[in-house]
């Protein structure tokens, strides 16, 4: 329900009234928008984990900021968006576009429950920039992997990245990296750790973390040999 005013623009500030879509649900609404997506969050990590790791209860989309427009034009359709900002959720207006918000909140109409959330992530010449340290960056054809039903999802390793780096890591978000880690790749968990560390030059729980798992695997490998 919206609970406050501001200007000519009702905000929401109900944050947990959520009843996301599912994936399945996702999967449909985005096929035909001709832009690049793919689902985020813990869904991304449990798609490429193969099965649900634990309850999830949101859902999250990525786009290209510069995509924006036409996602606007499409989702606005049947959907009320908002964005996040100044620690409220404002309507997001048509023709308005959006330089420095990430966020973006979706319901049916201004009294439902949130349905999924859009992420806005930034790039340039092609490449993903992390917008906490913009030193670290991918192309965007290799942020993006799909499941062999062909559901596209957030690289693992950058999934992680968001959930690490961010000001308040819960501790969903820890069990999140262990989960992973047993499949990521010795590559994957490199560049986790290696943006870690752009990011946080004095040092992350997560780094220390990644370094006591790589030295295990090694003395386990050893003992094989």
């Amino acid at each position: 329900m919206e609970t406050n005013y501001r200007g000519d623009h009702f905000l929401r500030t109900d944050y947990d009234n959520w009843e996301p879509l599912t994936v399945s649900n996702i999967v449909d609404l985005f096929t035909d928008l001709p832009i690049t997506w793919c689902l985020a969050g813990g869904w991304a990590l449990d798609l490429h984990l193969g099965k649900q790791s634990r309850q999830h209860s949101d859902i999250d989309v990525i786009i290209l900021r510069d995509e924006q427009e036409s996602s606007y034009d499409f989702l606005s359709r049947e959907w009320k968006l908002y964005k996040a900002q100044d620690g409220v959720l404002m309507p997001w207006v048509q023709g308005e576009f959006l330089t420095d918000t990430t966020d973006v909140w979706v319901s049916k109409n201004s009294d439902s429950p949130w349905a999924f959330q859009v992420m806005l992530v930034d790039t340039f010449e092609n490449n993903w920039i992390y917008r906490r340290e913009k030193s670290v960056k991918k192309p965007v054809n290799e942020i993006i992997v799909r499941t062999n039903d062909g559901i596209p999802y957030l690289r693992s390793e950058i999934q992680l990245l968001y959930k690490g780096g961010s000001s308040k890591v819960r501790e969903k978000d820890f069990h999140d990296l262990q989960t992973m880690l047993p499949i990521l790749t010795s590559q994957e968990k490199a560049w986790l750790s290696q943006s870690l560390q752009q990011q946080f030059p004095e040092g992350h729980l997560w780094i220390s973390y990644l370094q006591k798992d790589n030295k295990e695997k090694e003395i386990r490998g050893a003992k094989k040999c």
